[in-house]
C-alpha cells in the first residue's frame, strides 16, 4: 500500500490549522472579557463624573451670574465667560448640560 503524501500534509495541516485557530479564539474571548469588564468599568466612571460635572459647572456658572450682577463688571464678565463657555464646549459639556 502507498501512502499518498499530498493528502497527509493536506490532513496534518488542517489539523494543525484547527488547534491554532482554537487557541487564538480561546484567547481573544478571554480579551474580549477582560475589556468588556474594563469598559463597564469605565461606563460607571464616566456617569460618577458626569454627575460631578453637572454639579459643579451648574453652582460655578449660578453663582458666577450673580456675582457679576452684584459688581456690575460687564467687559471682566464677557470675557471670563467667554473663556468658560469656549472650554465647556471644547470638552462637549454645554451639549450635555442642555439635554
Amino acid at each position: 500500500m502507498e501512502i499518498n503524501w499530498v493528502i497527509l500534509g493536506w490532513i496534518i495541516d488542517m489539523t494543525l490549522n484547527g488547534f491554532v485557530w482554537l487557541i487564538i479564539a480561546a484567547l481573544s474571548l478571554l480579551l474580549l472579557d477582560m475589556t468588556d469588564t474594563w469598559t463597564r468599568k469605565a461606563v460607571k466612571w464616566i456617569g460618577k463624573a458626569d454627575k460631578w460635572i453637572r454639579k459643579f459647572t451648574e453652582k460655578f456658572i449660578d453663582n458666577s451670574f450673580e456675582w457679576i450682577q452684584k459688581k456690575n463688571l460687564k467687559i471682566v464678565s464677557s470675557i471670563i465667560f467667554i473663556i468658560i463657555f469656549g472650554v465647556l464646549a471644547q470638552l462637549e459639556i454645554i451639549p450635555k448640560l442642555i439635554t
